[in-house]
């Protein structure tokens, strides 16, 4: 059984210390110790693109001698990594990321790096609204993880009960809800970039019409009454990593910043440095990055999305995030 330990003082100051603008001189990091081998996660989704383009361009070469970026491929495999101190750094979804840090786990949110990247696809000309879902089958992902959570509340919100109004089959990832669609088992499958892109692709060569039906952001903006954003992920960082390198925390954000603004402009580009890390081939990455709504946000500059998602998609006692919304400490 794996012991949390709440931050330390150390952890804590030296997390304030990363906003301070005079931290992010490259000269300043350079003084104060480099990192020997900088080891970055994410999942196989659009956001993990950004960070194989910052390691593929040597966005890190002022704080680091090396950088990797590896996948993790389910929420357990992250959580399990995090909890034994074999992943510092990775890309977390945001409910995750709260609920470790409300239950004592040294964990932070540094940024935002997609604002949602999730989509109802099918090829049911009859589908195109939350409320169209009623009697259909649908593949779900992630059961009890960011994406059933939210579709849930969104179900919930259009007067839809998931046992009893939709048919609902289970997948472990996107791609497999991606896959059982294709293969005719279900009417549609909530997906994230780039499962959907791959959905749409696959179905094409198929003599198949599937299409992105429903947009969840945009579903979620109407149901909040707010735009549509969903702070899905963000760059989370372990109090183990803030007590060992906190200094080095303003110059890689700067860099994902930065990589960011180059995988915008240029998605095929980024998608041939990401192809290897992710597993997938580059034209497909290159073709869901204009859906996967990639951002490089200061965690504490998203806070109010962050709370609107997380107060709305928890319900009344925020289960999902052990019952309350995570304080000033949480936001890096």
């Amino acid at each position: 059984m794996t012991t949390i330990h709440p931050p330390s003082r150390r952890a804590v100051l030296l997390g304030a210390l990363a906003s301070a603008p005079a931290l992010a001189m490259p000269r300043v990091l350079r003084a104060q110790g480099r990192i020997g081998m900088l080891a970055l996660f994410g999942p196989p989704a659009g956001p993990s693109v950004t960070l194989a383009h910052s390691v593929a361009t040597n966005r890190f070469a002022d704080i680091a001698d090396a950088a990797s970026m590896t996948a993790w491929r389910a929420p357990d495999e992250l959580r399990a990594g995090l909890t034994s101190g074999t992943i510092r750094l990775s890309i977390v979804p945001v409910q995750a990321a709260a609920n470790l840090y409300n239950r004592g786990f040294p964990i932070r949110l540094a940024n935002v790096m997609t604002d949602g990247l999730l989509y109802i696809a099918t090829g049911d000309d009859s589908i195109g609204d939350i409320a169209d879902l009623k009697g259909h089958s649908v593949a779900v992902p992630f059961r009890g993880d960011t994406p059933e959570i939210l579709f849930g509340q969104l179900l919930t919100h259009h007067g839809l009960d998931a046992e009893t109004d939709l048919k609902i089959t289970w997948a472990g990832t996107p791609i497999e809800a991606m896959q059982l669609l294709l293969a005719g088992r279900v009417d549609a499958a909530l997906t994230a970039e780039p499962a959907t892109t791959a959905a749409v692709i696959a179905g094409r060569q198929a003599g198949k019409d599937i299409r992105r039906a429903i947009n969840l952001q945009a579903a979620w903006g109407q149901m909040t009454d707010a735009g549509p954003v969903l702070p899905q992920a963000g760059l989370a960082i372990t109090g183990d990593f803030l007590s060992a390198h906190g200094d080095a925390v303003p110059a890689l954000l700067a860099g994902i910043e930065a990589a960011t603004a180059d995988v915008l402009a240029d998605p095929a580009k980024a998608a041939k440095y990401a192809a290897d890390a992710l597993g997938m081939p580059a034209p497909l990455l290159a073709a869901s990055i204009p859906h996967s709504n990639l951002v490089a946000r200061a965690a504490s500059e998203a806070r109010a999305d962050i709370e609107r998602m997380l107060r709305t998609m928890t319900g009344a006692d925020m289960a999902a995030i052990n019952g309350r919304l995570p304080d000033d400490g949480f936001y890096l």
